[in-house]
């Protein structure tokens, strides 16, 4: 089967696109704390989801969405969506209300480790000593930094959430890598967040239950989870995980609970402990060793090219 380069317009640009993502998806674990006191996870994810897909519709009127060309990639897609935007986001937003951030966050950063394991044995991408070292010395960062700031209560019901949503996070990157060789990112990015947010339709009445009593600075906050943390960064993630290898790209994602705690400092005025800052640190450094040779081979113009399967000439996606 022949086969069809991906090239970014330069090839530090996936990684720029990644740590945008981080920054954002880091933001995200403090708004569900700050939205959980008014909305509940079904709620909170209907109005994130319905902001996302409002803030991408200027996408559907300048023609930038292109639909899955078969039934069966229809249904992937929106199966994928509904994991991803629907499923992952309310059991994210249910875990919140029984665990602190930083445990969730070091749950939910269990998939980046999933993801290599997986994506080495089922994609083909290979499963590096560096990689799994780096990621490691990571996780070890994570833990620290619960220690430091656990509430000292662990639900059993919220760390099975936790771990559920660590499952589907890494179900969902390791579904979307493959489906990018049929369908862009763009689309397959539009498309999977309508299917979130029509999967979270039942949960409309409570909605509108929980805005009567909502402050306007819970609804904004969820409401830039919707146009930032959903809509901009999955953007990002597709553009960037059709670009790169699905397990070094998902490795980076364990910095996200060592910007978590910089962000609580900055937004919050919450001090970390100097525990917490010493797990921050292993995050950086472990992350950091796991995914270097790939972001400093792109910033020297020499990584390789990623190839997929090439389409027929009438059947080749349009990239965004």
């Amino acid at each position: 089967m022949s086969t069809v380069p991906i090239r970014s317009a330069h090839p530090a640009l996936p990684w720029l696109a990644a740590l945008a993502v981080m920054l954002m998806w880091a933001s995200s674990f403090i708004v569900i704390r700050i939205g959980g006191a008014d909305f509940s996870p079904g709620a909170m994810s209907l109005l994130r989801t319905g902001a996302a897909a409002v803030a991408l519709l200027p996408l559907l009127v300048i023609g930038r969405v292109r639909p899955p060309r078969t039934p069966r990639l229809w249904l992937a897609v929106i199966v994928w969506g509904i994991a991803w935007f629907a499923a992952y986001t309310i059991v994210l937003n249910a875990t919140e209300l029984l665990l602190d951030a930083a445990t969730t966050s070091m749950l939910v950063n269990v998939a980046p480790l999933i993801v290599a394991v997986a994506s080495g044995l089922l994609l083909g991408e290979g499963i590096s000593v560096r990689l799994i070292a780096g990621m490691l010395v990571a996780l070890g960062g994570i833990a620290l930094i619960t220690v430091a700031t656990s509430t000292g209560h662990v639900s059993g019901i919220g760390l099975l959430l936790g771990l559920l949503a660590a499952m589907l996070y890494a179900g969902s990157v390791l579904a979307q890598k493959p489906l990018l060789s049929h369908v862009d990112s763009t689309s397959m990015t539009v498309v999977g967040i309508s299917a979130g947010f029509l999967a979270c339709l039942p949960f409309a009445s409570q909605l509108m239950s929980d805005l009567g009593s909502a402050p306007t600075s819970s609804v904004v906050a969820v409401v830039y989870m919707g146009v930032f943390p959903t809509a901009l960064a999955f953007l990002l993630w597709g553009y960037a995980l059709t670009r790169t290898p699905a397990g070094v790209l998902t490795s980076s994602s364990l910095i996200v609970p060592g910007i978590t705690v910089v962000l609580a400092w900055i937004q919050l005025g919450e001090v970390p402990p100097a525990l917490a800052a010493a797990g921050g640190a292993l995050c950086l450094v472990g992350a950091g060793f796991a995914v270097a040779p790939n972001v400093l081979a792109a910033l020297r113009g020499s990584q390789p090219d990623l190839k997929v399967p090439a389409a027929a000439p009438e059947d080749r996606k349009v990239r965004p």
